[in-house]
C-alpha cells in the first residue's frame, strides 16, 4: 500500500512538473499571441495560408477510439505568474475587465468574433456566457494526427493561445467539435482570421485534414 501511494506521488510530481515546464514553454514562446488575439495581418497573408493548406496531408479521420479530454492534460495549465490559460484568454479578448486576487476575470465585455455581438461578462451571474474555444476542437484534433503526437504536445494543443479563443458560450456549443467542413463563424468578417487559425494549429502540431474540409477551407481563404 505504501509503494502504491508513494508512486502515486511520483506519478503526480512528474505531472505536475510538466505542466509547468509546458505552461513557461506557451508563456514565453508565444508571448505576442497572449497580448493579442488576432495573428499578424500582412499582405499576401492567406497567399500563404493556402499554400500551408496545401502542404498539409488530407485524409480521412481516425477513429475517436480513446478519445478524452483528459489525454490532452486535467483542464487549463497553471502559468508561472499564478494565471491559468482560461483566465489569460479572457483578460486577452475582453475588454475593460476586473479581477481579484487569484487572477480570476470577473467582469469585462466581449466584442465576440464568432457572432459579431457584444456580451457583457460576469464570472457571478452569466459565466457560461463566454467560453474558451478550441479553435480546432480537441476531438477533432484527435482524430487527426494528435493521437500521434505526445502526452506534452497534446496539453501544449489544448493550451496554445493560437488555438484559444473567447467566444459566444452557445456559438461554441453548436460548434462542438465540428471543422469548416460542418460549421463555420455566423460571423463572415471573421472567417478568414478563423480559417488562418486552424490551418497554422494544424500546421504546428502535425495534424491532417479531410478532402472536405480542405475544401471548405479552401473556399473561404479564396475570397480573403
Amino acid at each position: 500500500m505504501a509503494k502504491r501511494q508513494k508512486s502515486f506521488r511520483t506519478k503526480r510530481i512528474v505531472v505536475v512538473l510538466i505542466a509547468t515546464a509546458i505552461s513557461a514553454f506557451l508563456t514565453y514562446s508565444n508571448q505576442e499571441l497572449w497580448n493579442s488575439s488576432s495573428t499578424t495581418q500582412h499582405n499576401g497573408q492567406f497567399t500563404e495560408t493556402a499554400q500551408i493548406l496545401n502542404q498539409l496531408a488530407a485524409k480521412g479521420r481516425a477513429p475517436k477510439t480513446g478519445y478524452s479530454r483528459e489525454q490532452f492534460g486535467h483542464g487549463w495549465s497553471k502559468h508561472p505568474d499564478g494565471c491559468d490559460t482560461r483566465n489569460k484568454i479572457l483578460k486577452r479578448d475582453l475588454v475593460n475587465t476586473t479581477e481579484n486576487e487569484k487572477c480570476q476575470i470577473l467582469t469585462g465585455t466581449l466584442n465576440d468574433p464568432y457572432t459579431g455581438s457584444q456580451i457583457e461578462f460576469s464570472r457571478s451571474i452569466n459565466s457560461s456566457a463566454v467560453q474558451i474555444d478550441h479553435v480546432v476542437a480537441l476531438s477533432d484534433a484527435w482524430q487527426k494526427g494528435a493521437q500521434q503526437i505526445s502526452s506534452e504536445r497534446r496539453m501544449e494543443l489544448a493550451n496554445d493561445p493560437l488555438n484559444l479563443l473567447a467566444a459566444d458560450g452557445p456559438a461554441n456549443q453548436q460548434k462542438g467539435d465540428s471543422d469548416a467542413a460542418s460549421w463555420l463563424p455566423e460571423n463572415r468578417t471573421f472567417r478568414c482570421q478563423y480559417i488562418d487559425r486552424q490551418i497554422r494549429v494544424k500546421q504546428r502540431y502535425n495534424l491532417w485534414v479531410t478532402e472536405a474540409e480542405k475544401s471548405a477551407m479552401t473556399k473561404i481563404l479564396s475570397g480573403c
